[in-house]
């Protein structure tokens, strides 16, 4: 198995990238890595190339740049290399800390669409509190989506959380502004409708957003700009709340006493609430697995997407996605509901 990474993107490479790639390297022995970037940068944090090959590059895909004109613009950056090694068969997976923009481009654009998938999605695991998790897509791939993209994105969350996160029978449900089948607007009503009457995937009904940690479901599904908007609220609450909680601990001296005591628990909450420990996002939709690993992300970052690429490659998650959208079964009750639904009107 060959893994391409992108060695120049994100706020902490090439360093964490690189000792995060060795870390891994030292854990899979079933793993070759090609890092792409500047070499002599590389080099410096390398100890040991074992099963690790440098692609030189000078070019890089900067976070602030436009992210289709970039990728057009820059062929010889490092996030489109490692995808090029994907397309061209030279690697099974590839991985970026990058722009997040450039990255869903590349996969797109480079990478490639699976046939019979209408738009691809972006989906990272976020944290519950019993500490399970769950899958969510789409989290910003796509601003608008017709109800046969949410029908779509179901699957896909469902082949991922039952062969990588090893959930049987994962829950679907779909985001939603009530619980009761009747609500919602136009597009969540429509793709109730088509997920209800599908039998590809186990589909639990609709979800508030306020339950969403409470582990109400394995994969949840919404349009990518509802989506965005849930994970950044989610951002910002945690680090708001952690913010509350370290003033208050720290005010006053019997407070610090008991922060004292506290620490270690607080860490390991802290921890639970961390998604990056998850992996990082997965690009669903296109012909190899591409993940976006956290823009902040440290060695164990990079380790734990790394481990979530060769989970993907070796349970053969795309493959299985492809499978099941060529078997037509989604196309052919979307069209069915559809139609059911014209009747009714």
């Amino acid at each position: 198995m060959k893994i391409a990474i992108d060695a120049m993107g994100g706020d902490n490479a090439p360093k964490e990238i690189v000792l995060g790639v060795m870390k891994a390297a030292a854990q899979y022995k079933d793993v070759e890595f090609l890092l792409f970037g500047d070499e002599v940068k590389i080099n410096e944090y390398l100890a040991d190339k074992t099963r690790i090959t440098i692609v030189h590059t000078d070019e890089k895909i900067e976070s602030d740049d436009e992210p289709v004109r970039a990728v057009k613009r820059k062929k010889r950056a490092s996030m489109v290399l490692a995808a090029q090694a994907v397309k061209d068969g030279e690697a099974d997976a590839c991985i970026s800390a990058g722009n997040t923009g450039a990255l869903m481009a590349t996969g797109l654009f480079v990478v490639g669409r699976i046939k019979g998938i209408d738009r691809p999605a972006l989906a990272p695991t976020l944290p519950t509190v019993t500490g399970k998790g769950f899958v969510m897509l789409d989290l910003g791939a796509n601003s608008d989506a017709k109800p046969e993209h949410l029908l779509q994105f179901g699957l896909m969350g469902s082949v991922y959380a039952e062969n990588v996160r090893k959930i049987e029978k994962p829950r679907v449900a779909l985001l939603n502004i009530g619980t009761e089948e009747a609500k919602g607007n136009d597009l969540t009503k429509r793709a109730f409708e088509l997920m209800k009457n599908q039998k590809a995937y186990h589909f639990v009904g609709n979800v508030e957003a306020r339950d969403l940690m409470m582990d109400v479901a394995d994969v949840i599904v919404t349009d990518g700009f509802t989506g965005n908007m849930v994970l950044k609220s989610i951002e910002g609450t945690a680090g708001a709340f952690f913010s509350l909680m370290k003033m208050s601990l720290l005010n006053g001296f019997k407070n610090k006493i008991a922060a004292s005591f506290l620490k270690k628990d607080l860490m390991e909450l802290k921890a639970k609430m961390d998604y990056s420990e998850y992996g990082g996002a997965c690009l669903f939709g296109v012909q190899a697995p591409v993940i976006k690993a956290h823009g902040s992300s440290n060695a164990n970052g990079i380790f734990t997407t790394i481990r979530q690429a060769r989970d993907m490659v070796e349970k053969q998650v795309v493959e299985t996605i492809k499978s099941e959208v060529a078997s037509g079964h989604l196309r052919a009750e979307a069209e069915e509901a559809n139609q059911g639904g014209t009747n009714n009107e």
